[in-house]
């Protein structure tokens, strides 16, 4: 998320912590560690995370802890980073209430087709000779690009699936990201694609999914691949060009899956995938191997009589 430039110090009174480093810093954003950049501010609350963090690219840090402050950088020391996260990016980041089906902000390009019955969010762009069908959903501030294909009851841009647990319940992070969904894409029935936490979820250019696919959040998927019904990508996972995903196929969170990869019915990703590979099972291996593992399975009852005969 990126906001007019604002000082190190104002960004502190609004949540009344106290400033080590450059008062005059000037900010430009908030992401998450995963998608930081220079100028964001970015926030860490566990002590697994203080180097990740104070390391990386986030010229400001909320951080629950008393420690030096890295040159060029500035800390926001703080007893519930999530919490004054949460203030700064709802601060900046409004939801605007919806009266009628098509916002007035929103931007349709050329014959673009919007059947009734969909709903389109404030300061959406829709790109031309694109389709939107009955029951869609796009919240605010997602991009669609040119012919785009959209299914009935499709839900683009919901919140992140993010949450902090606390003694008395579950915290929400504000969702404050968009989704991106480049040319040519062809999204199914009912599919839900979550808006980035603090960037964007992204759909690259010709892929295709059938209907109730889910995309996490600030996943980034790339050029050209193609999901089969019921497929669920957790957040935060990149998938590269021209990976098939066969039918409820299940992918856990923060891993990539290489370009070329094909992963066959009902299998579940735990870990990152090389490309240009075929895979099965839960947990996935090659498609061949398993195969392979499943037909000594089904043999193991005649080995086991064997031996029990040897005996």
């Amino acid at each position: 998320m990126k906001i007019k430039p604002v000082k190190a110090s104002d960004l502190a009174a609004k949540i009344n912590a106290r400033l080590v480093g450059n008062s005059e810093l000037l900010l430009t954003g908030f992401n998450e560690i995963h998608r930081v950049e220079n100028g964001d501010v970015s926030f860490v609350d566990h002590p697994k995370y203080y180097d990740k963090v104070l390391s990386s690219a986030a010229t400001g840090i909320i951080i629950n802890k008393e420690t030096e402050c890295p040159q060029g950088k500035v800390l926001f020391i703080s007893d519930d980073p999530f919490r004054d996260y949460n203030k700064l990016t709802s601060f900046y980041f409004k939801h605007e209430p919806m009266h009628q089906a098509v916002h007035p902000s929103v931007i349709i390009g050329r014959n673009t087709l919007i059947h009734h019955g969909a709903v389109i969010g404030a300061h959406v762009t829709v790109g031309n000779d694109c389709v939107i069908y009955p029951g869609a959903v796009i919240y605010d501030h997602c991009k669609i690009g040119n012919r785009v294909v959209v299914h009935a009851n499709a839900v683009i841009g919901s919140d992140a699936f993010y949450f902090k647990r606390r003694p008395s319940g579950y915290e929400k992070l504000f969702s404050c990201g968009s989704v991106v969904i480049e040319d040519d894409v062809e999204i199914g029935s009912s599919c839900t694609i979550d808006r980035g936490v603090s960037a964007d979820t992204v759909i690259g250019q010709g892929t295709k999914m059938d209907n109730q696919v889910h995309v996490g959040h600030d996943t980034v998927i790339g050029k050209n691949c193609l999901f089969a019904a019921q497929v669920g990508i957790a957040g935060v996972v990149t998938i590269e060009d021209d990976v098939i995903l066969w039918g409820q196929v299940g992918v856990q969170k923060d891993l990539t899956i290489g370009k070329g990869a094909v992963v066959l019915g009902q299998s579940g990703i735990p870990k990152s995938l090389e490309g240009n590979k075929t895979y099965f099972g839960s947990p996935v291996r090659e498609a061949r191997e398993k195969m392979k593992e499943l037909a000594m399975i089904k043999n193991l009852p005649s080995v086991i009589e064997i031996l029990k005969d040897k005996k």
